[in-house]
């Protein structure tokens, strides 16, 4: 027997077996107690008949003389319907016994073949069984009895006949019963089931028909809140944040696009212009291979930060932990741009903190605090200082780079962070920066903090100047 495929047909069984299964054990347990209560009634009924005759037969022997004649007067006055009462001697032959007229039996028992039963049986005090099959079953009760000195046994016997016909009735009811009510199991089931999956189904053809050039499409909700109205939520959720992922993916590679093509047409141009002319002096040569290299630095540098970002949203950049300490990292960092803000006339402040040991990777750490004070020194003003500041607290670091410069305006503040996004679209981009300068160092500096179980964020940006803060944890 295969499973089935379909989940439709799976809860239609599932629901099926669910409702059967019981219901199979409940006929069959009820069944087995009213055979059980049929078969107590009638032994209730014989042990009211042998109470009877024994109550009228200790009467009889008052008042009789003889054993056969006490038997045969208590088994006249002692007569219950559908029951007989016969009586045996100590070797099982019989004695004597009623009439028979009252039942309605239409096999009567044969006494003589009770009797050799009886004898074949145990001597107790009371003695319970039945005896025949089918048509002829009688179930008898026998206990024995002393008259006049003489030991005697006294039997009950009921007809099984009407209990087995009420029990082949209960039986046939249950073989229709059964049945039909499974069947109507499965129908409904089916229902529930097709009704249930009708919105499955209907999110499942939706889902089909979106692809990447229609992910704005979104699943059916519906009204009713339950766990399918759930799923086509977290799908929709899935759904958006794809066509956010898909947006950016387009986005970052238009920006790719545009920011590779700038050094490679500098490149492309300055080679044609050279090789224009056949003659040129050796300075208008190395002029020309001098504008050529600083576009290939920045080309390179372009590439290695687009690489730096794929290995990171790929999981392939580990992290190299060393021990350190925050304090010599800053420090390096600042001896770095001392030159660069030297040509702009910034002055950089670090107050250092005693020791601050930390682990991480220290080369990727050095790189985000070189975009952080590269970005400060460029647009503070002529004259203007770049403070840096470490500070420990029980559970984290904050590091503060603040410069004094315009501000970042306020529409742009909740996209610096994002890639190739620049708040200064018309800043020059020269090829002496340490970074890239087309809006992938603060991208690359978030990225760094997070993967050190920190955070970056910008404190503060208005005319007074703007103030980032990074958070490391101790």
């Amino acid at each position: 027997m295969h499973w089935p495929q379909s989940l439709r047909a799976r809860l239609t069984l599932w629901y099926t077996m669910v409702l059967g299964v019981p219901l199979v054990a409940f006929a069959g347990a009820s069944f087995l107690v009213l055979d059980r209560a049929i078969l107590h009634r009638a032994d209730t009924l014989l042990e009211e008949t042998l109470g009877a005759f024994t109550t009228e037969l200790a009467s009889e022997q008052r008042e009789e003389s003889t054993a056969p004649r006490a038997i045969a007067a208590a088994l006249r006055d002692v007569q219950f319907p559908d029951t007989r009462l016969a009586v045996f001697d100590s070797l099982g032959n019989l004695a004597a016994a009623d009439t028979g007229a009252r039942s309605a039996t239409l096999y009567p028992i044969d006494l003589a073949r009770l009797g050799t039963e009886l004898r074949s049986r145990a001597r107790v005090a009371r003695d319970v069984f039945t005896t025949g099959r089918g048509e002829r079953a009688y179930r008898v009760s026998a206990m024995p009895v002393t008259v006049f000195g003489a030991r005697y046994t006294v039997a009950a016997a009921y007809p099984l006949y009407d209990n087995r016909e009420t029990m082949e009735a209960v039986g046939l009811s249950y073989a229709i019963a059964i049945p039909l009510l499974l069947l109507i199991a499965v129908g409904g089931g089916y229902f529930l089931a097709s009704r249930s999956l009708a919105p499955v189904a209907t999110m499942t053809a939706r889902a089909a028909e979106i692809s990447s050039t229609n992910l704005n499409e979104r699943l059916p909700v519906g009204t009713r809140r339950d766990e399918l109205s759930t799923l086509a939520e977290v799908v929709n959720g899935l759904l958006e944040r794809l066509e956010q992922a898909f947006s950016q993916q387009r986005r970052f590679m238009a920006d790719a696009s545009h920011e590779l093509r700038t050094p490679v047409a500098v490149l492309r141009t300055e080679a044609d212009v050279t090789l224009s002319r056949p003659n040129r002096t050796e300075a208008e040569y190395r002029d020309s291979v001098a504008v050529m290299r600083d576009s290939a630095r920045r080309l390179g540098r372009i590439v290695d930060d687009l690489f730096l970002l794929a290995r990171a949203d790929a999981g392939h950049l580990p992290l190299r932990r060393t021990s350190l300490y925050l304090d010599d990292v800053i420090d390096e960092s600042v001896r770095a741009l001392r030159t660069l803000a030297t040509e702009r006339n910034v002055r950089i402040e670090f107050m250092p903190l005693e020791e601050s040991p930390f682990t991480g990777d220290e080369d990727l750490l050095g790189r985000l605090l070189l975009n952080l004070l590269d970005n400060a020194i460029k647009h503070s003003p002529n004259g203007g200082t770049v403070t840096v500041g470490l500070r420990g607290t029980p559970n984290e670091y904050h590091i503060t780079v603040a410069d004094v410069g315009a501000g970042i305006p306020g529409d742009a503040q909740s996209q610096i962070f994002e890639r190739f996004f620049r708040a200064d679209k018309t800043r020059s981009r020269d090829g002496g920066d340490v970074t890239s300068g087309v809006g992938l160092g603060l991208a690359i500096a978030r990225w760094i903090a997070e993967a050190h179980g920190g955070r970056l964020a910008l404190v503060r940006s208005d005319s007074r100047g703007t103030e980032f803060c990074l958070a490391l944890p101790t």
